[in-house]
Parts: structure tokens; C-alpha cells; sequence
């Protein structure tokens, strides 16, 4: 498994005007879970404390605002009321000293696709300015129906699955989708089909365009070992290699993490509505509880404005709550640490095949991003029972469709009779890292 200081020096540092060690703030910034202000003018991005002024403000030939995973219908520990906390990111965007031109909603608007969730989320962006928001799904939009309510509420003019493109004042913007048609332990996947659109879409523009991409997962490989990736976005980025700049906004992750490889600058945004662990600091992702007083410290919003002039890519971070970057690293470090000892010992329960008896109804639980036990052996005619104790909606998806579960919220569960031998493979059809098998005699 990677670890997150040999992640961080992969971040390359730029030449900067500035006086800031870009160098030292990369390393600094690049797990740091904070939010992000950017400016963008004349194809050239500049950034800036979320909530401050900028010195370029004045030239901005316009600004847009990021948010991702507000995950309404959440309601765990991790944060009781998140209708609340995407409010506050609102009010935020509307505090802004200049009104952005839109908004970019880059998924997990919804915590299980709910019609209820979506309502919610819909009536909280009626207070927000501007008016015209482009969307892209997380995984957890499509996971009742496949994407199809999503693509009804704010799908309108998109291709295939959702994504689009659409040029404003002189850029020209891409919303790809890469969480539909899982994989059994694969990662996010484009498709051909959409590779296909991009590589048409793009060939019209010159080399000097400014380009903007966003998604849901990360279109670099951020933490392969928690899905933190996209398995098929190197061709997508072959085809970005011809444009002098090009600025990759995703989510997903809730926490920001900064790459920049040659003329392409990757940014994951904050999530709304909770954090998740610095990548290998804890047994799994997921919902990662902080203090109550703390958790407005580690949420927030990404602001991108266009700025005329020849000016370096300079990364400031802040949260809703103008936390330091340096604190908020120590926030999900220090509750990371104190996740229960539990965690591991159901690691360790996931390597025991179980043996049973024909008839018996034998449990199973999902807990941690993980099937527990992860292999079983039992006799034909035997039920498993499974069920979700993470704070998270999973699924139980054989390979071969042979079963699938519906989408399981905490608590419920799906039970499976295996009434002829064979060995059945299983993954979650939202988490597709997440793997088990039945072994049947």
C-alpha cells in the first residue's frame, strides 16, 4: 500500500512570483482536507483563500464555484445534518465579493438517489446565485436506478450517461462521468463510448483553449487501494496532452488533494457534508466522525476564477471555517488514530473461511468497506445473510448475476439461498474494491 508521504512528493512543484515555496506547499497541501478558491482569466488559473480578496479580482474576465458530495439523506455521526452544512457552503458562495457566473456540482448530490433527497437538494440551490448549475453524478445518484432520475432532474442536454460539454467566455468545459458500469474490484471507468465523444469533442478546439474537466472520481491515480482512481482515464488525458492548460476538478475523496503533471493541474475537492480519513491512515475510506465543534474546519467549497495575465498556479487552502491547512491534516489524522481497535480485528476476521452446515442461515456483515467474512464455505441449500453495519449504502452483486441485492442502507440486510455447488464472487456494486466470496460443496 502506498503510503502518504511518498503520495505527497509526487505532487510537482511549479516556479512561482510569489514568494511561496512551491515545493514545500505542495507537500504541505496535498492531503490537507480543505477547501479551495480559485481565479481563472484569459486560460490562465490563479487561487486564493477561500473568503479573502484577490488582488486579481478586478481583472477576473469571470469566476465559478465548485461544490461536490453534499450527500443529502445522510444523517450518521459523522454529521447529523448535512442540509445544514450545504447551506453554509451556500451562504459562503453568496458572500463572495463577486458573484460567480455558475456553479459546478461535481456528484454525490444525494446520498441514495432518493426522489426525497434530490427534492431537498433542489429547494437549498434556489437561495444560490448564480442560477445556471451543470451537474455530473457520484456513484451514489445512480445507485437505485442506474442513473435514470438523475438524468431526468439534471441530465438536460447532456450525451449517453450524462456527460456534456459547453463553452463560457472563452473556456471550454467537460463534465465526464466515470461511475456507471462498475467493475468487480476495479475502479472508475469512462467507457469507450464516452472516450470516443471526448476525442470528437475536443477536436475542434485550438491548443490555446483553456480547458476545465470534472468529474466525480478522480481522473488521476489519487489511492488505487481505496478507489481513488479511474482505470481507463489516461486515454481521456491523452487527448488533453495538446492544450496549454488544463485545469481537472473532481470529488469523491472529501478532502483536497493537488497534482500537477506537465500542463494538466488535478484538484479533489471537500465534500459538504463529511470528511473521510487521509488516505492510509485508517483501514478503510468512509464517513470519518470529528469533533462537533471541528467539523465545519474540515468542509468546504472550491471558487475558480479566470485572472487576464501571465501569473503561476498558486494553491491556498481554507475551509468553511478559515482553518489552516496544517490543523485540518491534524484533525483527520487524530481522528483516524482514535478509530476503534475493532476496525482491525475485522480485518482480520475477513481472511477465516467459515464451514457450515446444509439449512443453516449463516450472517454475514458488511462493515469497515468490507464483506466480513470475505471467503465462506458452506454446504448446498445454505441462506447467507448479510448485513450493512457500515455507516455507508452498499450492495451484494455477484459476478455473474446470479444474486444482487438492492441498495442496503445501515442496518438492512439481503439474504441469498446457494442451493447448487460452485464458487460465487460477489462485489458492491457502489464500492466495486469491495469483494467476497461463497465457496458451495
Amino acid at each position: 500500500m502506498n503510503n502518504p508521504d511518498k503520495i505527497r512528493a509526487d505532487a510537482t512543484e511549479i516556479s512561482s512570483g510569489d514568494g511561496v515555496d512551491r515545493r514545500g506547499f505542495l507537500k504541505c497541501m496535498a492531503w490537507a482536507g480543505t477547501g479551495v478558491v480559485w481565479t481563472f482569466a484569459g486560460g490562465v488559473p490563479l487561487s486564493q483563500a477561500f473568503g479573502t480578496s484577490s488582488k486579481h479580482a478586478g481583472d477576473a474576465s469571470f469566476s465559478f464555484v465548485q461544490i461536490s458530495d453534499s450527500h443529502i439523506g445522510f444523517d450518521k455521526p459523522a454529521n447529523v445534518d448535512v442540509t445544514a452544512t450545504l447551506q453554509a457552503a451556500i451562504d459562503k458562495i453568496s458572500a463572495l465579493p463577486v458573484e460567480p457566473d455558475l456553479i459546478l456540482h461535481t456528484g454525490d448530490l444525494s446520498h441514495l438517489s432518493r426522489p426525497g433527497e434530490f427534492d431537498t437538494l433542489d429547494q437549498v440551490l434556489k437561495g444560490v446565485h448564480p442560477k445556471q448549475i451543470f451537474y455530473v453524478p457520484g456513484e451514489h445518484d445512480v445507485a437505485l436506478d442506474n442513473g435514470r432520475q438523475f438524468l431526468d432532474r439534471y441530465g438536460k442536454g447532456t450525451q449517453g450517461g450524462g456527460w456534456q460539454s459547453f463553452d463560457h467566455k472563452g473556456v471550454h468545459f467537460v463534465g465526464l462521468v466515470n461511475v456507471l458500469n462498475f467493475k468487480p474490484g476495479g475502479l472508475g471507468v469512462l467507457g469507450h463510448e464516452q472516450l470516443e465523444w471526448l476525442e470528437e469533442d475536443l477536436k475542434g478546439r485550438t491548443s490555446s483553449t483553456p480547458i476545465v474537466v470534472f468529474a466525480h472520481i478522480p481522473l488521476w491515480a489519487a489511492y488505487p487501494e481505496w478507489g481513488w482512481a479511474t482505470e481507463d482515464s489516461a486515454q481521456a488525458l491523452a487527448y488533453l496532452k495538446r492544450f496549454g492548460s488544463v485545469t481537472v476538478l473532481n470529488g469523491h475523496i472529501h478532502q483536497i488533494m493537488q497534482k500537477v503533471e506537465g500542463n494538466v493541474t488535478f484538484h479533489t475537492a471537500m465534500a459538504t457534508a463529511f470528511p473521510q480519513p487521509v488516505a492510509g491512515t485508517a483501514s478503510s475510506a468512509g464517513p470519518l466522525k470529528v469533533p462537533a465543534d471541528q467539523l465545519r474546519r474540515v468542509l468546504g467549497i472550491t471558487n475558480v476564477n479566470f485572472v487576464a495575465g501571465n501569473h503561476p498556479l498558486a494553491v491556498v487552502d481554507a475551509t468553511l471555517a478559515g482553518t489552516p491547512p496544517e490543523e485540518v491534516s491534524g484533525i483527520l489524522r487524530k481522528a483516524a488514530a482514535a478509530l476503534p481497535a475493532a476496525a482491525a480485528q475485522s480485518q482480520s476476521n475477513q481472511s477465516q473461511p467459515k464451514a457450515v452446515a446444509t439449512g443453516e442461515t449463516i450472517p454475514a456483515a458488511i462493515d469497515n468497506f468490507s464483506f466480513t467474512p470475505k471467503e465462506m464455505t458452506v454446504k448446498a441449500g445454505t441462506t447467507v445473510r448479510w448485513t450493512n453495519k457500515d455507516d455507508i449504502p452498499h450492495t451484494v452483486t455477484s459476478d455473474n448475476n446470479v444474486f444482487a441485492s438492492p441498495v442496503l442502507d445501515s442496518n438492512q440486510n439481503f439474504q441469498f439461498t446457494f442451493a447448487s455447488a460452485g464458487k460465487f464472487t460477489y462485489f458492491c456494486r457502489l464500492h466495486p474494491k469491495m469483494t467476497g466470496e461463497v465457496v458451495v460443496r
